[in-house]
C-alpha cells in the first residue's frame, strides 16, 4: 500500500513538473515574442493602411524607389485630394518617386526574343515613360492645388535611375521602410498575339517591413541604412526626359 502511495505520489510530482515546464515554455516564447517582433511580410496590395497611417502625422515624409510605382501613386492620389477638403494635422508634404530611365536601352523591361531571351522594347518603354510622365504631372499639380490653399504645403518630384527595376522600396516618415524583390521574369502578352514582353508586376510584389517606431534596435539600425541609401540614390538620380 506504501509503495502504491509512493509510486502516485511520484507520477503525481512528474506531472506537476511537466505541466510547469509546458507553461514556463509558452510564457518565455511569449515574452520572446514581444521583445522581438516577427519580421512582417506584406504584399504590395496592403499599402493603403501604410500610406493612411503616414497622412496621419504633421510631416508626412513618402519615398520610393522601383518601377512604375502605379500601386503607391493610386494610394497617394486619393490621400492627397482628401486634403483639399480636410488636411487634418497634416501641414507638410513630400513625395519622392525614384523610377528608372525608360529612355535608355533595358532588358527588363524588355521584349521576350528566342530561346527566352530579352530584347529592347523601345515602343513599350516609351508607353511606360508616358505612364509616369502622367503620374508626375497629375500629382504635381494636384501638390499645387492643395499648397495653394495656404493650409499645408505639398511636394511631388520624379527623378531616374540608370538601371533595370528589380527591386521595390518606400519609406514612410523616415520611421517604416517596405523592401521587396520584383518578379524580373513576369511576363504580359501584349494586344499583338505574338508579342510578349518582360513586365514585373509590382502589385504582387510581397514586402519585407522594417520599423524604427515600434521595432527592435536592430530595425531602427536598418531602417537608417534604408533612409541613407535613398539619400545617395537621389542625390545622384537625373531629372527626367520631360522635366527641364
Amino acid at each position: 500500500m506504501g509503495d502504491a502511495l509512493e509510486d502516485q505520489a511520484f507520477l503525481g510530482g512528474a506531472l506537476l513538473s511537466l505541466v510547469a515546464y509546458v507553461l514556463y515554455d509558452a510564457m518565455h516564447e511569449l515574452v520572446t515574442s514581444a521583445r522581438t517582433p516577427a519580421r512582417t511580410l506584406i504584399s504590395s496590395r496592403e499599402l493603403s493602411s501604410l500610406v493612411g497611417a503616414a497622412f496621419r502625422s504633421k510631416t508626412v515624409d513618402i519615398c520610393f524607389v522601383g518601377y512604375t510605382g502605379e500601386t503607391l501613386y493610386n494610394e497617394l492620389y486619393h490621400r492627397l485630394e482628401k486634403l483639399l477638403d480636410d488636411p487634418g494635422p497634416t501641414r507638410s508634404v513630400t513625395v519622392r518617386m525614384l523610377i528608372p530611365d525608360f529612355g535608355r536601352e533595358m532588358s527588363v523591361p524588355a521584349r521576350v526574343g528566342p530561346d527566352d531571351l530579352p530584347l529592347d522594347d523601345p515602343e513599350f518603354r516609351r508607353r511606360l515613360e508616358r505612364k509616369c510622365k502622367d503620374y508626375d504631372e497629375t500629382l504635381s499639380g494636384l501638390a499645387q492645388q492643395v499648397s495653394d490653399l495656404g493650409r499645408v504645403h505639398v511636394t511631388c518630384q520624379y527623378r531616374v535611375y540608370n538601371g533595370e527595376p528589380v527591386e521595390k522600396i518606400c519609406l514612410f516618415n523616415q520611421e517604416l521602410v517596405l523592401h521587396g524583390l520584383y518578379d524580373v521574369s513576369a511576363r504580359m502578352r501584349t494586344s499583338n498575339p505574338d508579342r510578349v514582353v518582360y513586365d514585373p508586376k509590382g502589385y504582387n510584389t510581397e514586402l519585407y517591413v522594417w520599423s524604427g517606431k515600434d521595432g527592435t534596435a536592430t530595425d531602427v539600425r536598418a531602417v537608417g541604412q534604408w533612409v541613407r541609401h535613398f539619400e545617395g540614390r537621389w542625390r545622384v538620380a537625373a531629372q527626367p526626359s520631360w522635366r527641364p
